[in-house]
């Protein structure tokens, strides 16, 4: 086979490209290691659930992003007011925890509070780049100490003194002082951060989102369950499990970036050692299914050691279809380096055992199906080493005329809504 774009990876960023470069006048080839496409962004179907590859919420911040995703999923979009959490001291505040002490123990609150305004009226630079320094600096030691540093620790699985700021951008909202003073005296409701609000598909999860894209493209443009094995820079020619070689003249990637470093031939010892400084954790999701009303929350962050996860989501609330009648549907997050070894059984006990211990499962919650849905590719790590890595790597990738782009191609910290608005810029770059 021959194209003038090759596209590594099926998911929301890849089938963006395609659906961009429609009407350019260049052929375009999709090629998707899974039997379906999405990526992350997929869902499955398992015992009367539906259930998402963790929690997949849309964010719609920009305008032509929105009108492209409603277009697609037309009357099939819920809206939501997020409703969410944090969980500690043995209590449920509202999040941002930064702006919502209120409810929790006074010694709490006051800690939290006095941090908070010292860096009001004696503000100091942070003593350097590094998330715990930054953290210190805007919120205050109260507030680091009970939420902040433990639950981002957690997330990153490594000292936040080595975790840099660059991923932050919008995730981490900074309420003025008066918010925070309103947030530690009452039951506050006022929104804070990117995700104030959301959309979800009523019915078949986030799935229909890539579907709804793939379905806007030429049949046989997207090749399901043909993993890209072997990438030749130098003759343009990659192999792909099941179909042979493909010729291409512009290759766009979407794979995790050290997967495509890996399966790339001529690529300089340079690359190749920059590739070994990119760093990443895994997220081990567990999906259930439960028999009966569970929250009425959309998601709930705990920051406590006591439990073995950082986040539990409650995707029956975003949409009643994704559950039976009369049964919630769950899913639980910790996340992991790479490097530790999990046993799935063991952990699975550790999640409901917390669950029960926050008042989440009770005796009459009985369980009707669960999934583990580990991803060997979840947070991207944001430390030292990466600005300078990527450098070398897109640097090379360039002259190869290699676009590498989306959450895990580009390796950045991202959403859906961002991986689609890639795909597009990256067509438009193609075709120019």
């Amino acid at each position: 086979m021959n194209t003038d774009v090759l596209v590594i990876g099926g998911g929301l960023a890849g089938l963006s490209t395609a659906f961009h470069l429609r009407r350019s006048g260049l052929s375009c080839l999709v090629a998707e290691a899974q039997d379906k496409v999405g990526g992350l962004a997929a869902s499955e179907r398992v015992d009367g659930f539906t259930f998402d590859r963790t929690g997949h919420l849309l964010h719609l911040h920009d305008r032509y992003g929105a009108g492209l995703v409603r277009s697609v999923l037309g009357s099939n979009l819920a809206e939501h007011r997020r409703d969410s959490a944090i969980r500690s001291c043995g209590v449920e505040t509202r999040y941002p925890f930064q702006a919502n002490t209120f409810g929790l123990p006074s010694r709490v609150v006051e800690d939290c509070l006095a941090g908070f305004l010292e860096t009001v009226h004696w503000p100091e630079r942070p003593k350097d780049d590094s998330f715990r320094a930054w953290c210190l600096a805007q919120f205050g030691s109260g507030i680091s100490r009970h939420f902040m540093l433990p639950y981002n620790e957690k997330v990153w699985r490594r000292p936040l003194s080595r975790i840099n700021t660059e991923w932050q951008g919008p995730f981490v909202p900074k309420p003025k002082a008066g918010e925070v003073l309103c947030g530690a005296l009452m039951d506050q409701t006022k929104a804070f951060g990117y995700n104030a609000a959301f959309l979800y598909p009523m019915r078949g999860g986030i799935q229909p989102l890539a579907d709804g894209l793939a379905g806007r493209l030429r049949p046989g443009q997207v090749l399901l369950s043909s993993p890209v094995t072997k990438v030749d820079l130098g003759s343009r020619i990659a192999e792909i499990s099941g179909k042979g070689e493909v010729r291409f003249k512009r290759l766009v990637n979407t794979a995790p970036l050290p997967a495509f470093l890996d399966m790339a031939t001529g690529l300089p010892g340079a690359v190749r050692s920059a590739a070994k400084r990119l760093r990443h954790n895994r997220v081990l999701c567990l999906n259930l299914g439960v028999q009966g009303h569970v929250s009425d929350r959309h998601w709930i962050y705990f920051p406590e050691k006591e439990f073995p996860f950082y986040r539990v989501g409650f995707a029956s609330n975003f949409s009643p279809h994704v559950a039976p009648r009369g049964a919630s549907s769950l899913y639980i997050e910790a996340s992991r380096r790479p490097e530790e070894s999990v046993s799935f059984p063991a952990l699975e006990r550790q999640y409901l055992v917390g669950l029960r211990r926050c008042g989440l499962l009770k005796s009459s919650h009985r369980i009707l199906a669960k999934q583990w849905v580990p991803i060997d590719y979840g947070y991207v790590v944001y430390d030292r080493d990466r600005g300078p890595a990527l450098a070398t790597i897109f640097a090379c990738l360039r002259k190869a005329r290699v676009e590498s782009i989306g959450r895990y191609g580009a390796w950045k910290y991202s959403f859906m809504e961002a991986a689609i608005l890639d795909g597009k810029a990256c067509a438009e770059r193609l075709r120019k």
